[in-house]
């Protein structure tokens, strides 16, 4: 275990909080964040604040990568598990609970610590929320029949015709962010990408520190593949038979993350289990190349290289030194 510097087992200076200083930590999927958070929450006595789409599900756990009990008791895990895989959650739910937890480490004098994969989140968290028409459920459940009937091709090209500018930066088959786009058109005649350059993502309520972590790609794709072999060992089948069991239904948002998609397509007899574990580790392989896309073209994210063989505990410690350096900065600032 990491030793902690007394110096460092602090609350923020008055001074600090007016600055409202967050620390973000982002990356790929299976890069190692949440466990280098845990270390680096110790260190500030302060909480992980979540910023993951799919953790916010209730019972879906191995699929998610969820912390594991022993490391929610050491350090409390905020925004996860906040709704049924059945029920809907969106961007601007996100923020207004987020900002509601940092609000209170605020008043309690720590230092806010945002972890995740979920570039979306991130960016609206720290930058605002466009105006677009909020969801219209009847709406989503015809564009996601759509899908469904005509196929995620045909349903990309509607978006190609009305909004190419927002379809040039998602991929055909990420279908909630297709049928968001499509959803806006139709309730307000205006494109998805009209309504973010107004907004340009300009408002700025925190002090930011964003830490990106990356790896060799090819160390990456090892760690990915160790994930998933590990979640199927570890109950990811029956957690998703559960989920569908329930009633949870394979055209939900929930159910369209990685994993459980394969898996219910698994079950539902579309082909086996070896075909299943190929299309898992592709798809997700080609997912975090998607988040790294993403955050790349984020400004401000301070990038971390780790090693094949840095345990968590070092990787924590240059957390930790750079974080001390922004707080230095904003107490010189106050």
């Amino acid at each position: 275990m990491m030793a902690v510097p007394a110096k460092m087992m602090r609350h923020l200076s008055e001074s600090q909080i007016l600055c409202k200083p967050v620390v973000v930590i982002v990356g790929p999927t299976a890069v190692g964040k949440s466990r280098v958070a845990v270390e680096v929450a110790k260190v500030f006595a302060t909480d992980v604040l979540t910023a993951d789409s799919r953790q916010v599900y209730r019972g879906m756990d191995v699929g998610t990568d969820k912390p594991a009990p022993e490391e929610r008791q050491a350090v409390p895990h905020r925004l996860i598990d906040l709704v049924d895989p059945g029920e809907s959650f969106n961007t601007g739910m996100y923020r207004c609970l987020a900002i509601d937890e940092i609000e209170r480490l605020y008043r309690e004098g720590r230092l806010p610590l945002v972890v995740g994969g979920t570039g979306l989140y991130v960016r609206t968290l720290l930058q605002g929320l466009c105006l677009a028409p909020q969801s219209d459920p009847i709406m989503r459940v015809a564009l996601r029949r759509e899908a469904e009937d005509q196929g995620h091709d045909r349903l990309y090209a509607r978006l190609v015709d009305v909004d190419p500018e927002t379809a040039a930066r998602l991929h055909p088959r990420d279908e909630s962010k297709v049928i968001r786009a499509l959803e806006v058109y139709q309730l307000s005649g205006r494109r998805m990408s009209a309504f973010q350059q107004e907004h340009g993502f300009a408002e700025r309520p925190f002090s930011a520190l964003v830490i990106g972590l990356n790896r060799d790609r090819a160390a990456l794709y090892r760690r990915i593949e160790e994930r998933i072999d590990w979640q199927l060992a570890h109950g990811l089948i029956e957690e998703t038979r559960q989920l569908l069991a329930q009633g949870c239904p394979r055209m939900s948002a929930a159910m369209k993350g990685l994993g459980y998609r394969q898996v219910a397509e698994h079950l539902a007899g579309e082909y086996d289990a070896a075909e299943m574990v190929r299309r898992f580790k592709r798809d997700t392989r080609h997912f975090s190349k998607r988040q790294m896309t993403w955050f790349r073209k984020e400004p401000g994210i301070q990038w971390l290289m780790v090693e094949e063989s840095e345990s968590a505990q070092h990787t924590a410690a240059k957390v930790i030194g750079q974080v001390d350096r922004f707080l230095a900065t904003l107490g010189s600032q106050g």
